[in-house]
């Protein structure tokens, strides 16, 4: 009980404790009706509440079989005020529009289209789940792993009676992804029940949490650092920040859980902090970065039938995809559609595209987006999209070269920072039409596309493209002798792979003056991907990839660009931008790209790792990791510890391997933990990808990822890791 003698729960949200007595917190505990939108006809109200846990979101269903629904915080992906989804847009009037907001999910799940009484409490919905989502996001590893624990207890907890049977332990385990047999569980039980009562509670539940959290990997780290004492150089910076016991730090030194502390925050990540904000030198030429690109950004699906949705440019560009494609086709009232030609996938309005890419465009990377056309328009729909691009983008659009005139190489991201660049056909070379010596009317022929045919240009839309005009590729030889900078080739992944296998050294120089961009294979009709990593290789700066399928491939892009604040580009190594460079990732002679390093991981441990099969009570997984090395073909590697029955949250392996690494500038790692199945394929329990230039060494913790890229915020990867230069 606390001092006015109101009992409180046993298992705390650590939520509340960080917004206790909010009135928008308190506003959602509460609950309220909610009317929600699935068209301009199916209009419900329904009433939705925050449980107490604080994460989970619980609402009506309409239909009398049908279970009352819940959603976690966590699967959110953002709120939006006003009538900012498709389908409020879609199906409400204006004038509505402050009391509506969209609740939009993280995945393929169906945004939840709501609309509140009055503005103001659409407006304290939206307040309360901002500020829960910020303060989860804000929560340590630490305190979210107390976080997922308390709430399996709670789970556990099945009288609500705030004590633990043995029944209830047992089941709390199994919540937590472990399997004892019953003696243990009952040997554990006694050891905490010291009141002999026959059930946990009070101290009784701490005591049995601390000896379940106990870390003994931890303990021998943390023993080993202790003998070591006077050789940290950082060891006082150390002691001031993370220490949590006073006497300690006034005596210079480090308590265990001051050490755990330091572990878990995220100096003590596998990620170099100084690498976690924009660090590189964003001044050089465009086309001496990498840019993270996606295909067929419009689709949500596969690539026959699935929906074309401006979410899908949304999500992207959310996650600083800097190059977007836009499949552009005749549509109905003369307004052009965007959506996968010739097959039933749906159409979405180009314009209502250019509003979402305008709105999204620059919230997460303030550094310049390039938008894709594939361009299958009658003129007269053409201008038209000319004239969404110029009235909707205003400012933004690059409609000149910078400075009015054209250099003979690209402007820098830092130059076009808020800027979007058009790529696509253009009837004549830049420089004719700024000397005003250009004679071209509306229905000019451009020259052959990649697919042979030709196709008839308007001027306004070809005026626009400025720094990324489309030209047919006819060989490296031509392309030096011919192309001007800014003219540039689209690359099957076929051909580019052949490229990249038979004339690497001169791909390198191709992309060392001009940009390249690599697109699947049609015949992906699944919208499944291609490695990039051969593709970076060789200096390739737009590799595209399907950002709708979760894959391998996209774990890899999500890692190469996750240093550089998230910010969509990163610099390629020196090798890949000095014309003077003979670089061949296939046969690797020698040169300042040869540098060779070990690399030694050792595989300490895990935490708290989700159950897979949730349907199941008594499914638990069996885990085994995974540590795979993806750069040039000499350094591709992967190595795996054995599999540990039935214990997903605190399995231990201490198995450690070795890479030989010769161009560590084009290295990435990727670690995977998977589910062993013996008689089927391992299933994904999570991941995490970086460039091997990006690594801390040392005792590190790793976060992991969902198949779909998001944190699991209570699991992690306990390691060792030393990458040192070979002798």
């Amino acid at each position: 009980q606390n001092k006015n003698g109101v009992t409180l729960p046993l298992f705390p949200c650590p939520i509340l404790a960080g917004l206790e007595g909010d009135p928008d917190l308190q506003f959602l505990l509460d609950g309220g009706k909610l009317v929600k939108i699935r068209s301009s006809s199916w209009k419900k109200a329904r009433f939705f509440k925050l449980l107490e846990d604080c994460k989970t979101f619980w609402h009506e269903s309409g239909k009398p079989f049908r279970k009352n629904q819940t959603f976690s915080i966590d699967d959110i992906d953002s709120v939006r005020m006003g009538r900012q989804s498709e389908g409020l847009n879609k199906h409400t009037d204006p004038s509505i529009d402050e009391q509506c907001f969209a609740i939009i999910f993280k995945g393929r799940k169906k945004n939840l289209d709501l609309m509140a009484a009055s503005g103001q409490e659409a407006k304290q919905w939206v307040n309360g789940l901002e500020k829960i989502m910020t303060t989860m996001k804000n929560l340590s590893r630490q305190q979210n792993s107390e976080h997922w624990i308390i709430n399996c207890m709670r789970k556990a907890d099945k009288n609500d009676d705030n004590q633990m049977s043995l029944k209830e332990l047992k089941h709390f385990l199994r919540q937590v992804n472990v399997e004892v047999d019953d003696s243990y569980a009952e040997e554990l039980f006694k050891k905490c029940d010291t009141s002999n009562s026959g059930s946990l509670e009070g101290s009784e539940i701490k005591h049995f949490y601390d000896l379940l959290t106990h870390r003994e990997e931890i303990d021998v780290v943390y023993g080993n650092s202790a003998e070591t004492e006077g050789q940290m150089s950082d060891a006082l910076k150390l002691i001031e920040k993370y220490e949590v016991d006073e006497t300690a730090k006034q005596k210079n030194r480090m308590t265990k859980d001051g050490f755990l502390m330091y572990l878990h925050h995220e100096d003590g990540s596998i990620l170099n902090p100084a690498h976690k904000d924009v660090y590189q030198d964003m001044t050089q030429p465009l086309n001496h970065y990498y840019m993270s690109s996606s295909h067929n950004t419009y689709l949500m699906e596969d690539q026959l039938k699935g929906p074309s949705s401006t979410e899908a440019y949304i999500k992207a560009l959310m996650k600083s995809c800097r190059c977007v494609e836009l499949d552009c086709w005749d549509g109905a009232n003369g307004e052009p559609v965007i959506y996968h030609g010739y097959t039933l996938t749906s159409k979405v309005l180009f314009r209502d595209v250019i509003r979402a890419i305008k709105e999204y465009a620059f919230k997460t990377s303030e550094y310049p987006v390039v938008l894709s056309l594939e361009n299958h328009c009658t003129v007269e729909q053409q201008k038209l999209m000319a004239h969404y691009l110029i009235s909707i983008l205003g400012d933004a659009l690059v409609t000149r070269p910078l400075g009015n005139t054209m250099s003979k190489n690209f402007p820098s991201p830092e130059e076009l920072k808020g800027k979007i660049l058009i790529k696509g056909k253009r009837l004549n070379k830049v420089n004719a039409s700024l000397n005003n010596n250009s004679t071209i009317d509306e229905d000019t022929v451009s020259e052959e596309d990649e697919a042979k045919s030709k196709i008839k240009l308007a001027k306004a839309l070809s005026d626009i493209v400025i720094y990324c005009k489309s030209v047919h590729f006819n060989g490296f030889e031509h392309a030096k002798e011919n192309q001007e900078f800014y003219e540039m080739s689209s690359f099957k992944e076929t051909k580019a792979f052949n490229l990249a296998e038979t004339s690497a050294t001169a791909y390198i120089h191709h992309n060392m003056d001009k940009l390249s961009r690599i697109y699947p294979a049609g015949s992906r009709t699944d919208s499944s991907n291609y490695n990039p990593v051969p593709m970076w290789n060789v200096g390739c700066q737009i590799v595209a990839l399907n950002f709708q399928t979760p894959s391998k491939e996209m774990h890899i892009n999500q890692g190469r660009f996750l240093p550089n604040g998230v910010c969509g580009y990163i610099l390629k190594p020196e090798f890949q931008r000095s014309l003077s460079s003979q670089f061949d990732p296939n046969t690797l002679t020698n040169g300042p790209w040869l540098q060779r390093k070990n690399f030694y991981v050792m595989v300490i441990s895990a935490q708290q790792l989700p159950k897979l099969n949730k349907d199941k009570q008594k499914s638990i997984v069996d885990p085994l990791v995974r540590v795979e090395i993806f750069g040039v073909p000499a350094d591709n590697a992967s190595k795996e510890t054995h599999y540990i029955e039935n214990n997903g949250f605190n399995p231990m392996w201490n198995e450690k391997f070795h890479f030989d690494i010769h161009v560590p500038e084009l290295a990435m790692v990727r670690f995977v933990v998977e589910d062993y199945d013996s008689t089927s394929q391992n299933d994904l329990i999570g991941h995490y990808c970086l460039p091997l230039t990006s690594v801390q060494n040392g005792y590190r913790h790793i976060p992991l990822l969902t198949k779909r890229g998001d944190i699991i915020s209570s699991a992690g990867l306990f390691v060792h890791l030393m990458l040192i230069d070979a002798q």
